[in-house]
């Protein structure tokens, strides 16, 4: 829990907690496995844009700390400007760009164009 920041809410009920806090135990839940490769569907949906931002940087924190690999599926372009050194953008199934964060951003294509709108 420590390595989440939920060291003081060791004692709460999962009722307890916030969204935020709950995406952080599901975390530590995790860890504990100590995986190579952890997979992330839209972490940072429902929560409000601070708290979206501190999961995010934990994400980083987590890649960086146990040296683990990540694929995070979201839509929130602010989570993945701070998490992805490479992104993709996949429509009906099919990859359509990938790339940068930066190079994305630059795309001609319309839908991958939207998303930084």
């Amino acid at each position: 829990m420590a390595n989440v920041g939920l060291e003081s809410s060791i004692d709460k009920m999962t009722s307890e907690l916030s969204g935020g806090m709950r995406k952080r135990v599901s975390l530590s839940r995790t860890l504990i496995l100590k995986p190579e490769l952890i997979l992330y569907d839209e972490p940072t949906t429902g929560l409000d844009p601070i708290t979206s931002q501190e999961i995010s940087e934990l994400l980083l924190e987590v890649q960086q700390k146990y040296k683990t690999s990540s694929i995070i599926i979201t839509h929130d372009i602010k989570c993945a400007r701070i998490t992805a050194n490479r992104a993709m953008v996949i429509d009906g199934g099919v990859f359509v760009a990938e790339g940068s964060i930066n190079e994305l951003e630059k795309s001609e294509n319309k839908l991958v164009n939207s998303f930084f709108k």
